[in-house]
C-alpha cells in the first residue's frame, strides 16, 4: 500500500473532516488539493451514482475571480467561445486555448455582471497565463482566487435532496444557469451543473466555515435518499464523453482536435488568443480527434499512460482513458484518432498492459 505524503502544499478543504469519516479510500491530486477518487469501490460507487444521490467534494475545482472594469475583456481574450449574448446568470463551457490554439484547460466561466467573472478550472496553473495576459496588456482588472470551494450534488435524486436544502426555488434553475439561494444566514451560488451525466448540482461555498454545516445539512436532509459521499466515477465519465484536462487532452491538443468545435465560433469583434491558429484548422480541418472506443474482452486497467492504436501495424492514435462498464458489458474508453481512421465501426487494435486487444470506434459516447 502507497500512502500520500500531505503537508501545506496540499491543501485541505472545507469538507476534508466530512470526507475522511465517510471512509474515502483513495485521493489524487488536483491543483494542489487532494481530491477523492474512491469510496466504497470505483464499480460500488458507479453503481449508487446511476440510483441514488452524492454529495461530492470538489473544492479542487478553484475559481480564478476576474474583477474590474477590463473583467469581461480579459474573458474574451482568454476563449474562442462566443460570449455576447452571456447573461449575467449563466455559466458557459469556455476552452481557453494559447497562441497556438492548444488547449490550456477547459474550465466553466460563471459571469456574475460585466465587471465580474468566475473561472472554475480544471487541473492547471491557468491563474499565472491570466495574471500575465492582464499584466502585460495593461488591463484594469485584478485577477485572483477567491475563497470560493464546489460542492456537487450528483445523481438522479439530487432534485430532491436540494430542495430540502434549498428549498423548491432550485428546481428552477435551468441547465448551465445558477442563482443566489439562502443557506443559514449566507447565501451561495448554486448552479445546475456538474461533472456527471446523471444531473444534479455544484453549490460554490463562499467562506470555508460554512463547509462542514453544508456538508452534515445535505446528509441529514438525505437519509432515506440513501445519500452518500462520492466523487467523479471514472466509469460513469468515460461512458458520457466528460474529457479530462490532462489525461485526454493536453496543451498538444486544440479544441477542434477535442470535438470542442462548438464552442469555437468566436463573434465578430473578437481578438481571442490562439484565433489566427485555430481559424488555419478550421480551414483544413483537424488531423486527429477524440473519439469512443470499445475494447471487447475481459476488463482492462485504467490507463495510467496512453496506450497506442494501431491499424494493421501502423500507429494511427492513443487510448487516453478506460474502465470496464458493467452496464455496458464492455471495455469504455477514450482515445484520439488520426483523420481517415476515426470513422464510427473502424477495426483497430489497441497495446494494453495486458497484451494487444481489438478496438472498436464507436458512433457516439455510451451515455
Amino acid at each position: 500500500m502507497r500512502l500520500l505524503s500531505q503537508s501545506r502544499r496540499l491543501r485541505q478543504t472545507p469538507f476534508s473532516e466530512g470526507v475522511e469519516d465517510k471512509g474515502v479510500t483513495a485521493y489524487t491530486v488536483y491543483n494542489r488539493m487532494l481530491l477523492p477518487t474512491v469510496f466504497e469501490s470505483v464499480e460500488a460507487d458507479y453503481r449508487h451514482l446511476k440510483s441514488h444521490v452524492q454529495v461530492w467534494d470538489v473544492s479542487c475545482e478553484r475559481q480564478i475571480e476576474l474583477n474590474g472594469p477590463d473583467a469581461s475583456r480579459l474573458m474574451r481574450r482568454l476563449t474562442p467561445r462566443n460570449l455576447e449574448k452571456m447573461q449575467d446568470d449563466q455559466c458557459y463551457y469556455v476552452p481557453i486555448v494559447d497562441e497556438n490554439g492548444g488547449m490550456l484547460n477547459d474550465p466553466v466561466a460563471i459571469k456574475h455582471s460585466e465587471d465580474r467573472w468566475w473561472i472554475s478550472i480544471a487541473d492547471s496553473d491557468l491563474l499565472l497565463w491570466i495574471k500575465g495576459l492582464a499584466v502585460g496588456a495593461g488591463m484594469d482588472v485584478r485577477v485572483f482566487e477567491p475563497d470560493v470551494s464546489p460542492l456537487a450534488v450528483q445523481g438522479p435524486k439530487s432534485d430532491d435532496l436540494m430542495a430540502r436544502v434549498f428549498g423548491k426555488e432550485v428546481l428552477d434553475i435551468r441547465f448551465f444557469r445558477y442563482k443566489r439561494l439562502a443557506f443559514q444566514d449566507t447565501n451561495f451560488v448554486v448552479a445546475r451543473s456538474g461533472y456527471s451525466k446523471q444531473g444534479g448540482y455544484e453549490i460554490y461555498l463562499e467562506n470555508g466555515a460554512y463547509g462542514m454545516p453544508l456538508w452534515n445539512a445535505l446528509f441529514e436532509a438525505g437519509a432515506d435518499l440513501n445519500v452518500r459521499p462520492g466523487c467523479p466515477n471514472l466509469i460513469e465519465r468515460i461512458e458520457g464523453g466528460l474529457l479530462s484536462y490532462g489525461n485526454d487532452m493536453t496543451i498538444e491538443n486544440s479544441p477542434l482536435e477535442c470535438g470542442l468545435g462548438k464552442f469555437c465560433k468566436p463573434g465578430v469583434d473578437s481578438d481571442h488568443i490562439g484565433m489566427q491558429a485555430l481559424a488555419r484548422e478550421t480551414e483544413v480541418g483537424p488531423t486527429r480527434q477524440i473519439r469512443a472506443i470499445s475494447i471487447p474482452g475481459d476488463p482492462v486497467p485504467p490507463a495510467r499512460s496512453a496506450w497506442p492504436l494501431f491499424k494493421e501495424g501502423k500507429r494511427v492514435g492513443q487510448v487516453t482513458s478506460a474502465a470496464w462498464s458493467p452496464d455496458f458489458e464492455t471495455n469504455v474508453a477514450i482515445g484520439m484518432v488520426d483523420t481517415g481512421h476515426w470513422g464510427a465501426g473502424t477495426k483497430l487494435e489497441v497495446q494494453t498492459p495486458v497484451g494487444e486487444r481489438a478496438a472498436e470506434v464507436q458512433s457516439a459516447f455510451w451515455k
